[in-house]
């Protein structure tokens, strides 16, 4: 049945912390049976002076074109499977016009909204994993889950990416997350906007997807788009684990799954 899924988020080497050719990718979809694939690299660092931009974090703004252009050919080269034009886009408070000028000259599919900054802090880094000590863990889980609920109501995006990503690295919060929970699920219900269902966290060392089961349990029962991601960094990962997060898709209440060309969505059964 995994025909029926789309991975729509894939990255490249332009990205600065992704391996092999987009061709692998590619293959890697077509060999597992996946029904539709994208691709959804990072967004160049638009809200930075360019001298602060990291190369491992993102591609640089004069790549952006000639990724658009490689993920085109794709599409032409590969007419056995749907090859989507996506981008993953971070969500920077005060800085959502330049966003918006940077999206608007390219024909995209979807675009993935993600928080990974707080501040000047990348808390997704690995390398700037000791700034967690820096925190009052209840106090960050606060200031994060308020930066994805206003990512949510920004507009800007069609997904919204790995939505408790600040587990990443395994620091849990003490209070108990029901409220935030209920108060993100309301936000990104009112928005429109879908979720992804991530097994990327699997392979990180919270050994747990995106979102938490009482989270994704929330954002099923109002109603929320859901699409099954894998966050692919290399080849082999494009499709991972994606029989097993359906089966969980389908045991939460989730019928259906998003598919999206233009920005206009629409949903495919899950079964």
């Amino acid at each position: 049945m995994l025909n029926r899924l789309a991975d729509y988020h894939m990255h490249t080497v332009r990205c600065g912390h992704a391996v092999g050719a987009m061709e692998a990718y590619v293959e890697t979809a077509i060999a597992r049976g996946l029904g539709e694939i994208g691709f959804s690299d990072h967004v160049p660092m638009y809200w930075l002076p360019e001298e602060r931009r990291d190369p491992t974090g993102a591609m640089a703004m004069e790549e952006l074109e000639a990724y658009v252009s490689d993920v085109l050919r794709l599409r032409e080269r590969y007419p056995e499977i749907p090859i989507r034009l996506g981008l993953e886009a971070d969500f920077i408070p005060g800085h959502e016009e330049e966003l918006v000028r940077l999206l608007e000259p390219y024909p995209w599919d979807y675009v993935i909204g993600s928080v990974h900054f707080l501040d000047d802090w990348n808390f997704d880094h690995p390398d700037l994993v000791h700034r967690y000590a820096e925190w009052d863990i209840d106090v960050l889980y606060d200031r994060f889950f308020a930066l994805e609920r206003a990512a949510a109501e920004s507009g800007l995006f069609d997904i919204l990416a790995h939505i408790d990503l600040i587990k990443k690295f395994g620091h849990r919060p003490r209070r108990d997350q029901s409220e935030a929970y209920a108060a993100l699920a309301d936000a990104i219900a009112r928005s429109g906007v879908a979720i992804e269902l991530s097994t990327a966290g699997l392979r990180k060392p919270v050994g747990e997807y995106y979102p938490a089961p009482a989270l994704l349990k929330a954002c099923c029962a109002r109603g929320i788009p859901v699409v099954i991601s894998s966050d692919a960094h290399a080849p082999e990962e494009v499709g991972w684990g994606f029989a097993e997060a359906r089966a969980l898709a389908l045991e939460v209440g989730f019928t259906h799954t998003a598919r999206f060309a233009g920005r206009r969505r629409q949903m495919v059964p899950l079964s």
